[in-house]
Order: structure tokens, then sequence, then C-alpha cells
């Protein structure tokens, strides 16, 4: 049983089963933290006289994601996305061995993707990818400790204000479509408004989608196939192209045609709410016409009623009875 100095540190040298028995060696930077080693395998070794230390494993951060993407993340709809997107950040992060990857290694790391001014909700996606590679790898039986990410707590982000256009900003717009001559983005617009789809839900149709006044979206951000019903004028519109496409496919892209046309209107748009403020305008309209929360929920495709209520304060008669029943209104009453 030996600790002694060495120009690395305190060195343990121990044999904990007597002359024979498994001989283990380690390096610590403190004495103590070499003596409370010691005490802790001899400790094992008396518990259990076959015991062995875990292996090291020597892996690295981005051969895990390689691991990842090779028996799960390839099977995924944005998968490829998703690899690009995690062998960035192990890159960025200095691609440790996957025994050396620590909760305060990744904390270091979004402090400093912080201070270089990446949002706080990118920083959240980052930290799911990678999080969820390690909840993948451990259900396949690759991965054999705890997630390091487990215990890291998300940002919480601050809800945004959900931007919709008025009537008077709708028929603008349409004026202004109509003005530069693209006649999918108008249509594709419509589409949006009437349906509460995506723009790329939208852009993307194939004329097999529209049938029986209802137009059915595939491949969704949800992954599950919604079909909304629309009135009889859109979808004699849609099936008239539908019969004069040779591709099968409806449209072009022309997200830029509906870009130059907002920006033609004046409208000023969070960012990130372009083509999406198409979406935010058919919910909130549907609510402040007296629409149903979970007939609308249905409508978007929400996986959860949670993300739907975001519309609610919309609503006509949404909490009137704090009108009602504050205590300044019934002191007015007697």
């Amino acid at each position: 049983m030996v600790i002694k100095k060495s120009d690395a540190g305190w060195l343990v040298d121990n044999q904990p089963g007597g002359r024979g028995g498994k001989r283990y060696r380690k390096t610590f930077k403190t004495q103590a933290e070499a003596k409370a080693y010691e005490a802790w395998l001899k400790t094992k070794v008396t518990e259990t006289p076959d015991w062995q230390p875990a292996k090291r494993d020597l892996r690295t951060l981005s051969s895990l994601v390689d691991l990842w993407y090779e028996h799960h993340g390839s099977g995924l709809r944005a998968g490829k996305n998703t690899y690009s997107r995690l062998k960035h950040l192990c890159a960025a992060l200095g691609d440790p061995l996957a025994d050396k990857f620590t909760p305060e290694m990744f904390a270091t790391y979004r402090r400093k993707r912080m201070d270089d001014g990446i949002s706080q909700n990118n920083l959240n996606r980052e930290h799911s990818y990678l999080r969820s590679v390690f909840n993948e790898l451990s259900r396949l039986g690759y991965w054999k400790t705890e997630n390091p990410l487990a215990n890291i707590r998300q940002f919480k982000i601050q809800e945004k204000e959900l931007t919709y256009l008025t009537d008077e900003q709708i028929q603008r717009l349409l004026v202004e479509l109509e003005a530069g001559r693209n006649t999918d983005a108008i249509v594709i617009t419509k589409i949006c408004l009437s349906t509460g789809s995506r723009w790329s839900e939208a852009e993307e149709l194939r004329g097999t989608q529209i049938h029986n006044g209802l137009v059915q979206f595939a491949l969704t951000k949800s992954g599950k196939n919604r079909a909304v019903p629309v009135d009889e004028d859109l979808h004699c519109e849609l099936t008239k192209i539908a019969k004069s496409s040779l591709t099968g496919r409806l449209f072009k892209s022309s997200s830029a045609a509906f870009r130059s046309a907002i920006g033609r209107c004046g409208i000023q748009l969070p960012d990130g709410q372009l083509t999406h403020v198409l979406r935010h305008t058919f919910a909130s309209h549907f609510m402040m016409n007296g629409g149903n929360i979970l007939t609308l929920q249905r409508i978007l495709g929400h996986s959860s009623l949670a993300m739907t209520m975001r519309y609610a304060h919309l609503a006509p008669e949404h909490l009137q009875e704090a009108v009602k029943l504050n205590p300044l209104s019934r002191l007015k009453r007697s």
C-alpha cells in the first residue's frame, strides 16, 4: 500500500487483495484525493473480492454521435440536419472523450455561446439534441452510465408576441401579391390563411392531396397527416392547378415573392415570423371569431393543447369573469 509524490501528482500504487492480487495504480492532484481513493478501493475489494474498476470509455463525443446517427438518427425526417448540427457542436466542445464529458463542460460552453450572442432558444435546442443522443444510446445499450446532461436545466424562454395580420393588412397583402404576378405565392398564401398550414406544407402540396373539399397535409412537423376542409372556390382553384400539373407538385418555391410583397405593404414582422405570420393569422382570427380551442388544436396539428393555448386569450369570452366578479364590480352593484 503506497501513496507517493510524483511529477504528475500523488500516485496510489496498491494491491488491496494482498500479494498476488490485482494491482491498482492511479494518480491524483492532491494527497487528500489519493488517500480517499485508497480507502474507497480497499472497501470495494473487501466487500467484493472479484470487483474490478470500470474500464475507461475512450470513445469521443463525435463517435457517439456517429453511433446515434447509424442506429437511430438516419431514420428521422430531419436526421441529416440534426446530425450536422451535432457534429458542429462536438467540434465546438473540443470533441472530448466520452468519460471526460461533464455537465460543467457543457455549461461552460453554453455560457461562452451566450456571450457570443447566441440565443437561449438555440442553446436549448443544442442541449436537447445532445441529451437525446445519450438517451437513445442508453436505450440501445451503447451507453451504460448516466446521461451527463440529464440534470442540466434548459433556459426558460420568455414567450414572444404572436403577431397576426388585420383584415386591412390581409387585403393589402393580397393586392400586392396580385401586383407581383406570382400566382403560386398568391394561392399558397390563400391556403395558409384558409387552413392554418405552415408555408412549407402548402408549398409542397401535390395534386393527390386535394380531394372531396379537403386539403390533406402530409410530412408535417409532427409526423402526422391531417386534413382541413376549404371553401368551394379555393378547392376548385386547387383542383384546376392539379389537373394542369405535369410533375404532381402544385407550386414552385415562392417565399421570396411573399417576402417582397410584405415589404411593399410596409408590414413589420418579428424575426422568424415571415411566412409563419399566416399561420398565426389563421389561428388568431379563428379564436376571435368564436372558434373552439380543441378544434383549433386539431386543425393546426399541435401535439399538445398547451401549444394551442397561446391563442386562447383572443377568444371573445376569454376571462370575462374578471369584469363581473372583481371586488370593485361587486361594490358598484351594491
